[in-house]
């Protein structure tokens, strides 16, 4: 069974970086996409970018895009998230998903949710001065 540990959270000013990884173990069966995905109090969760197993296509939200990097280790079986220019409206808790849609299908979150398993226990970003 697929099983997604993420690490990395932590406190940051604005403007500084972060990086976070995404270990998977176990067996991948028809997974073809890890995407991570951020939540906030009294919002829903939203795709922030992901990246295809195969062929590394990626994915960026539009206020993410330009500042975050996702990238995937093969031989670490572990998909990165680096965040640089971070600011206060990126504070989230961000998950680590799996799911066997194309990529694209990233940018249809409400679509997209219910084909994602398994998620990842989250870790918590807090950009702040």
């Amino acid at each position: 069974q697929l099983q997604l540990v993420e690490s990395g959270g932590g406190l940051v000013q604005p403007g500084g970086s972060l990086r976070l990884s995404c270990v998977v173990s176990g067996t991948p069966l028809d997974v073809t996409v890890i995407g991570w995905f951020r939540q906030t109090p009294g919002k829903g969760r939203e795709a922030v970018s992901c990246i295809s197993v195969g062929d590394g296509t990626t994915y960026y939200a539009d206020s993410v895009a330009g500042r975050f990097t996702v990238s995937r280790d093969a031989a670490k079986n572990t998909v990165y998230l680096q965040m640089d220019n971070l600011m206060p409206e990126d504070t989230a808790t961000y998950y680590c998903g799996a799911h066997i849609l194309p990529v694209h299908f990233c940018g249809h979150y409400d679509a997209l949710e219910g084909y994602i398993e398994p998620w990842g226990q989250g870790t918590l970003v807090t950009v702040s001065s």
